[in-house]
């Protein structure tokens, strides 16, 4: 008799039915999500093998047909600046003027201690009175010699014996006279009187301090002409000329403008910077123009054409801090070149003169401190760039 069947329980096939399914389902969702755990793969692995690009601030490079001025920055100063001595040696006992008095001509500026000077005076004029009255009597008795050989008491001998005695004693008073003379200059020289009006700009001693002949002690300088002093480098020497007329601008009033000529154009460079000395003197403004304000000279470029670049956009290699250089832009990979440029001079709105690039190149006028060489940069849009080819695939 067959054993009833259970329903709670399934027959062997029912399982095996069930059992594969089950798997069939485990299996197409597998299929169905290998697709996508590529996709995201691989998405990944791109974006992460894709270059970092910057945001990169650009300049069109343009050739200037003129750079308009150049400008060096200058130093006022007197023409005329004379340091003072005593033509004497002797202590200093006073000194009369400080830094920055002005002084006329014939003013008492300092004084030594004369008393050995006028000790020497007194001998000298004891000495001189001595031979006055020697002459005096050699003259006297010579009168008598004279009427002694007229009545032929005397030789002749005898009398030019006499007289050579006086002559002696007039050659000797003359002698002391002019060494009396002497002395009184020194006497005088122990005093330092200005010898023209000016203004005090240094002293190089004090009270007490024993000096020698011709040791500095004041330094007058004269107000009434004053110079620009500036350093111009050789390269840009060709462009400058003596009686070459310029402007001078003050560097608290920079708007301002004085008129000046250059005057003097050092023949040789200085050994430490290799700049030539340029002086130009003020033709207007002497009140403005105080000694020792900073100048600035404005001269005319004379060069037809220069190009000219953003501040910002130079840089100095870490291994080469004695090569200035800029970033090229490759305009169709959107990415940097490193380029060293000569400089030139500085220009107005921040810019310089630069050699060794050419009109129409985009370079990186900021942040370039942070670019390497073959860096990806992304390029703003606008008229006359190329689109951004560093920012394809970027949100």
């Amino acid at each position: 008799m067959p054993k009833p069947k259970n329903p709670l329980m399934p027959t062997t096939r029912g399982l095996l039915q069930f059992q594969f399914t089950s798997k069939g389902w485990l299996l197409s969702g597998l299929l169905l999500l290998l697709p996508l755990m590529i996709s995201v793969g691989c998405s990944d692995q791109d974006r992460q093998n894709q270059p970092v690009s910057r945001p990169a601030k650009v300049f069109r490079i343009e050739e200037l047909s003129a750079v308009g001025v150049m400008r060096f920055a200058g130093e006022v100063k007197a023409r005329i600046e004379t340091p003072l001595s005593f033509r004497v040696a002797g202590k200093l006992l006073e000194r009369k003027v400080d830094v920055g008095d002005q002084v006329r001509k014939g003013q008492l500026l300092a004084i030594l201690d004369g008393s050995d000077y006028r000790l020497a005076v007194q001998g000298l004029k004891a000495q001189l009175a001595s031979a006055r009255a020697d002459s005096t009597f050699l003259r006297d008795d010579l009168g008598r010699y004279r009427e002694l050989l007229a009545q032929q008491v005397i030789s002749p001998p005898e009398f030019e014996r006499h007289e050579t005695a006086y002559t002696t004693a007039l050659e000797r008073t003359a002698a002391l006279e002019a060494q009396l003379a002497e002395a009184i200059n020194q006497l005088t020289y122990t005093e330092l009187h200005a010898d023209h009006d000016g203004v005090v700009t240094a002293l190089a001693v004090e009270a007490g301090q024993v000096l020698a002949v011709g040791q500095a002690v004041v330094t007058l300088a004269q107000l009434d002409e004053k110079e620009i002093h500036f350093d111009v480098p050789e390269h840009l020497l060709p462009e400058i000329q003596r009686r070459q007329a310029v402007n001078v601008s003050l560097w608290f009033d920079d708007d301002r403008r004085f008129k000046a000529k250059i005057r003097e154009i050092a023949s040789a460079a200085d050994p430490a910077s290799r700049t030539y000395r340029v002086k130009a003197t003020l033709l207007e403004g002497m009140d403005a123009a105080q000694l020792g304000m900073t100048a600035t000279v404005h001269i005319a470029a004379n060069t037809a054409s220069r190009i000219a670049i953003p501040l910002s956009a130079v840089y100095t290699p870490q291994n080469q801090p004695d090569h200035p250089s800029v970033w090229l832009v490759d305009e169709q990979a959107a990415t940097v070149k490193s380029m060293p440029v000569r400089l030139g001079e500085t220009l107005d709105g921040e810019r310089i003169a630069v050699e060794g690039l050419a009109a129409g190149q985009l370079l990186v006028s900021a942040g370039v401190q942070r670019l390497a060489e073959g860096q990806a940069v992304r390029l703003p849009e606008g008229p006359g760039l190329p689109k951004n080819r560093g920012s394809e695939g970027q949100p």
